[in-house]
């Protein structure tokens, strides 16, 4: 064996059991993600049981002998797993009903038609004639064409935009309270499958068509070595954030307190917008409450379900496009940036800094 295949064999078994001891942690987490973590972990799992064939056929185990026809491929598996997987996390009350399980057809099919062409080696004679008009056909495109890989990224694919569908619904509904930053690490996540795959597809359509589908060069090494070091990664981030609740407490609100709500919110906009009372640097939340007529923890959490900030946040962003607009009017050249500052509302130099640090992550120069 070559140092360049001992060192192969390495990263792929790293990556194999850094996803099967991650899959394992995750599957047996109670955390608030209980079932999500299991969708997680399955994904791990079939991307290490994908790194061990790799590695056994290094060792020329599975080319057409016994593992030959009992590995079988599950490329269509991945899709709907990260489908599910991004579901269940961003639903606070989602449960696996049998309507999801027609997600996993299409691997039921691989599996079975996989069986089929692989039960093709116990006919063949050499001649084409000792196979059936399907057997023969199906060999050829199943096996001389990237058709199962090419089918597996387009799944993919389709699941990726689903869990993005998925995931930016479930960010935009007030009724499901998702805390935005602790759902980074899934839209990366979904990009880096996205990545690869687009990778993977350019990849093996130029082993395809410039190399007749025989080079390892694109199509075997590099590919497994990305999966290994995506599988290494992924379980690295689960694990990490497997105990961690997304959502906020009392994640749903019902019916009637979020049509409440939305009409206290539309009370706050009206108020800053037309109103202007953001200009009034002495503005808080009983004082905002009291001019609205309403009581303020309504306010408070009115900005939370409904306008998802705080208030400090809504009332300086409000100031600082009010800055804004006081510099984009010539007439207002002579005055300096502080004071256009405190006409809008800010009542010191240093509140005035920090809102724009936070808001725009700029400095309060950048303004102009």
């Amino acid at each position: 064996m070559e140092v360049w295949e001992v060192l192969l064999v390495v990263l792929l078994c790293a990556g194999a059991i850094q996803g099967i001891t991650f899959g394992i942690i995750l599957w047996r987490s109670q955390g608030p993600h209980a079932l999500a973590n299991q969708f997680l972990a399955a994904i791990l799992f079939f991307f290490s049981y994908r790194l061990i064939v790799e590695t056994m056929k290094i060792f020329e185990l599975g080319r057409y002998d016994f593992w030959y026809h009992v590995l079988l491929e599950y490329n269509w598996i991945y899709g709907p797993l990260l489908y599910l997987f991004v579901l269940s996390y961003v639903r606070p009350k989602f449960k696996l009903e049998r309507i999801h399980l027609l997600h996993f057809l299409p691997v039921i099919i691989e599996v079975i038609w996989s069986f089929f062409i692989k039960s093709q080696n116990f006919y063949w004679d050499g001649t084409r004639e000792s196979l059936s008009w399907l057997g023969y056909w199906g060999y050829v495109v199943w096996m001389h064409y990237p058709t199962m890989f090419v089918i597996s990224a387009t799944l993919i694919i389709i699941y990726a935009r689903k869990s993005v569908k998925v995931l930016n619904e479930a960010l935009n509904d007030p009724q499901i309270r998702i805390i935005p930053e602790r759902v980074v690490w899934i839209k990366r996540v979904i990009q880096v499958l996205l990545v690869f795959t687009a990778l993977y597809l350019i990849g093996i359509g130029i082993d395809y068509f410039f190399f007749s589908y025989n080079s390892n060069l694109f199509y075997g090494h590099p590919v497994f070595v990305g999966m290994a070091a995506i599988t290494y990664w992924m379980g690295l981030e689960g694990f990490s954030r497997r105990n961690e609740d997304a959502f906020r407490s009392n994640a749903t609100v019902s019916e009637k307190n979020l049509d409440q709500l939305q009409q206290v919110a539309d009370k706050i906009t009206t108020a800053m917008e037309e109103q202007q009372l953001y200009k009034d640097p002495e503005l808080s939340v009983k004082k905002l409450a009291d001019l609205l007529d309403t009581k303020s923890y309504l306010i408070t959490k009115a900005l939370n379900v409904v306008l998802k900030t705080k208030f400090s946040d809504l009332v300086n962003g409000y100031r600082i496009e009010a800055v804004k607009t006081l510099l984009s009017d010539p007439k207002n050249e002579q005055f300096t940036l502080l004071s256009l500052a405190f006409d809008a509302g800010f009542n010191s130099k240093a509140s005035f800094n920090r809102a724009v640090k936070k808001i725009t992550g700029k400095s309060p120069s950048a303004l102009k």
